[in-house]
């Protein structure tokens, strides 16, 4: 039997759940990549499987580092609201033989985990200035006098 590729495997997604635009999948494949690459690097050895969690904190890195202040535009043009999307999109890419999941993986591993308005837009929101003070009040100047 032979491995199907992941364009074909997309191709039958997107047919059975179109709630998701195509490059929602090319950028969670690649978010999965950049956070095996990054859990690499802190822990110095392989990793086999990253769960839920730990991937959506790959994908916030990685949609931040990638789109900055866009991210909620270009992930709204996608379909992707929430982290619990990308679970849904996570669990229809397991189900198309894509990705791989262990026996205590699940959708419930995505509800909640952050909020993407504090994720994507915060980190670019002007810092909270302290209000103007009023200028200090002047003492009343007494009117010059001329001696003439």
């Amino acid at each position: 039997m032979q491995k199907i590729g992941f364009a074909e495997a997309l191709e039958a997604v997107i047919t059975n759940d179109p709630r998701y635009h195509r490059d929602g999948y090319i950028f969670l494949r690649d978010a999965l990549d950049f956070t095996t690459k990054q859990q690499k690097k802190i822990k110095g050895v392989s990793v086999r499987h990253v769960t839920g969690p730990e991937l959506l904190d790959g994908v916030r890195q990685y949609a931040l580092k990638e789109f900055g202040p866009m991210v909620m535009t270009v992930f709204d043009s996608w379909g992707i609201h929430s982290c619990e999307d990308i679970g849904h999109m996570v669990f229809n890419l397991i189900g198309a033989g894509v990705f791989g999941k262990t026996d205590e993986d699940s959708i419930e591993d995505f509800k909640n985990v952050y909020d993407f308005q504090q994720a994507f837009v915060q980190p670019f929101a002007p810092a909270k200035q302290e209000p103007d003070k009023p200028p200090a009040q002047l003492s009343a100047a007494r009117p010059a006098t001329s001696t003439n």
